[in-house]
């Protein structure tokens, strides 16, 4: 034994036959899974839920159908019930009109009555007046009060708005006095120019053909300027009746006038006066007194 050399022991290994078609791995994966994970996914969730049922696409489509027909179900019937509510709406509408016209036409006939009664009480203030004091008097008493036309020479006196009207003040008095617009005549501008003129000599005076009497009022309301509640549109036409030449000289050298002429100068109102041969004046609408009372002799022996 010990003359023979030693081997090493052969380790046995059992190695089984390769494939004939190990080379050939990659077509042997794609031949075994012919399908993607992904769609073999999808396919397995579609056939859980109900195996063939319609397309996602074919679905959104007979929804938004069925939407339609829903919506054109509502507004037809919506249609309908208008038709059908539409007569007595229309009715309504028609009976509200017809009342509207009712009552305008009575309002007319009341306002025709006022003034049938308002020139009524005038005629009858104008037969007192000429039967209480008789002769010249009276006239004069109507003349003054305004219960009378009248007609004789006199001044014409336009007052117009500025040809732009400018508004803001920068403190300038006549904003700060209440002018929002320093370009237009305002009531106090024609509050002035009447007072000079009576105080000038004026026997009677009326604007744009409304006749002033003691009770007068020039008044504002916004822009426009009321003489005994009636607005006044520009220009503004004064006719006074007294000496002509006298009144139109002692007018513009009056404190009143020479205002007038500031306006004129300052803020672009415009402003003319003229000596007329000839006015005519009509009479106050209605002279109505509610506070004075005729002097009697009882009234004399109450008070003494």
């Amino acid at each position: 034994m010990c003359g023979m050399p030693q081997q090493p022991p052969v380790r046995s290994s059992h190695t089984p036959p390769s494939r004939p078609d190990a080379s050939m791995s990659l077509l042997t994966n794609v031949m075994d899974h012919s399908l993607d994970d992904g769609y073999a996914e999808a396919a397995a969730r579609r056939k859980t839920e109900g195996g063939g049922g319609l397309p996602r696409t074919l679905r959104a489509k007979l929804g938004l159908a069925a939407g339609l027909v829903l919506a054109a179900l509502v507004v037809t019937v919506g249609a309908a019930q208008a038709r059908v509510a539409a007569p007595v709406v229309a009715k309504e509408r028609q009976e509200l009109i017809d009342r509207i016209d009712q009552e305008s036409d009575a309002a007319d006939k009341l306002e025709d009555s006022v003034d049938e009664l308002r020139d009524d009480v005038s005629a009858r203030q104008r037969e007192a007046l000429k039967e209480s004091g008789g002769g010249d008097r009276s006239e004069l008493v109507g003349i003054l009060a305004g219960a009378t036309a009248v007609h004789g020479p006199g001044v014409k006196l336009v007052v117009d708005d500025a040809k732009e009207a400018s508004t803001g003040g920068d403190g300038d008095p006549r904003e700060t006095s209440g002018f929002s617009d320093t370009g237009r005549v305002r009531d106090r501008d024609m509050q002035r120019v009447v007072n000079g003129l009576w105080e000038s000599g004026a026997e009677a005076i009326s604007i744009n053909g409304q006749r002033l009497t003691a009770l007068s009022a020039i008044r504002a309301a916004g822009d426009a300027i009321l003489v005994d509640n009636k607005p006044l549109v520009p220009p503004y036409t004064l006719l006074a009746i007294g000496d002509g030449r006298q009144l139109s000289t002692v007018f513009q050298d009056s404190a009143d006038g020479l205002y007038l002429h500031a306006l004129q100068e300052n803020y672009g109102i415009r402003t003319s006066i003229s000596v007329q041969d000839e006015l005519r004046l009509p009479a106050a609408p209605s002279v109505i007194v509610r506070t004075a009372q005729p002097k009697t002799e009882h009234s004399e022996k109450g008070t003494s």
